[in-house]
């Protein structure tokens, strides 16, 4: 059996017309949005390796820390055979809960939209773990997904606070579809940022070097690249607010002036007023209490949960009720 194996469950077209479809509802709409997976070309993700080496964005350390000092008891907990990661990217955090599974530990099933990011993940783990075995999805968790027949116990990790991005009702879609992965015995691994000072949120996503804002343009980047938009990044400012009522984060992108926005492979022209937002991230923040309801809603109960020293950031565990 190779070590590595990869299975496709996305079209080799689904990514165009994807984005296709989400530029041309976000900017027809009133107020204007772009879901904030398209920031993740290739510099976009060189751009957040760098956000999350700034002083500012914690999120990273402090998932890191309770991996560190947690993944011990994470592995005792679940006795998983199969670790299965929503999200993949680089993998880089997911090397301490393999190291804590290991030997035990059978399959990594790696999912990501990006293929590239599959294989150079598989390969510096296979690299470094060569008993491993890895079978990468190239899949879009959001959308319901099939795993392979691996060994349980599953665990499910879902990390990086990246389920905040999703809105309340998307939310509720996702939970329950990973609540449809799971056979008795398995588990889900989720990563949530936490409400925490005004000052140190707005900070952590609008940083003094201008790393976030550069990122946050770069959706733009990405529609004059791959739609033929006429747009210049530099006609917008980067904008970071946090809602108390919501407890999320925004970042948005604001006109500096009155402007047209041409896309001809959508047919489209798009005017911003001068001072018009268009939303581009939500990042939620959650408490204890509104994970444990929101995981109940979804037939999943809550059954260990890990801060940081510092409270910042929670790993939860929870299995099928």
């Amino acid at each position: 059996m190779s070590p590595f194996q990869l299975t496709r469950t996305l079209p080799e077209d689904a990514t165009e017309a994807a984005l296709r479809a989400d530029v041309l509802h976000g900017l027809t709409r009133t107020p204007k949005e772009l879901p904030p997976k398209w920031f993740y070309d290739a510099r976009g993700s060189e751009l957040f390796e760098e956000i999350t080496r700034l002083p500012e964005y914690y999120p990273t350390r402090a998932e890191r820390e309770i991996l560190i000092a947690r993944a011990p008891e994470i592995a005792a907990a679940t006795g998983a055979r199969t670790l299965v990661e929503l999200g993949s990217g680089s993998s880089e955090k997911t090397r301490y809960l393999i190291d804590a599974l290991l030997p035990e530990l059978d399959s990594y099933v790696p999912v990501d939209v990006s293929e590239s990011a599959l294989h150079g993940a598989a390969e510096a783990l296979l690299a470094e773990r060569p008993g491993l075995h890895i079978h990468a999805l190239v899949a879009d968790f959001t959308r319901g997904l099939a795993l392979p027949g691996t060994p349980g116990p599953r665990l499910v990790a879902f990390l990086g606070g990246t389920v905040g991005n999703l809105l309340p009702a998307e939310r509720e879609v996702f939970l329950r579809s990973v609540r449809a992965m799971l056979a008795p015995g398995d588990a889900l691994l989720l990563g949530t940022d936490l409400v925490k000072d005004e000052a140190t949120l707005v900070a952590a996503y609008d940083d003094a070097a201008g790393v976030t804002a550069a990122f946050n343009k770069n959706v733009l980047a990405v529609i004059a690249r791959e739609l033929e938009a006429d747009v210049d990044p530099a006609d917008f400012d980067h904008v970071a607010f946090w809602d108390r009522d919501r407890e999320w984060i925004e970042m948005r992108l604001r006109a500096r002036h009155a402007l047209t926005v041409k896309i001809p492979q959508l047919d489209l022209v798009v005017p911003f007023e001068a001072g018009e937002e268009m939303r581009t991230e939500v990042s939620a923040k959650f408490r204890q209490a509104g994970v444990r309801a929101e995981l109940a809603g979804a037939g999943l109960e809550l059954t260990r949960w890990w801060t940081d020293k510092e409270g910042r950031f929670a790993l939860s565990l929870s299995t099928a009720r």
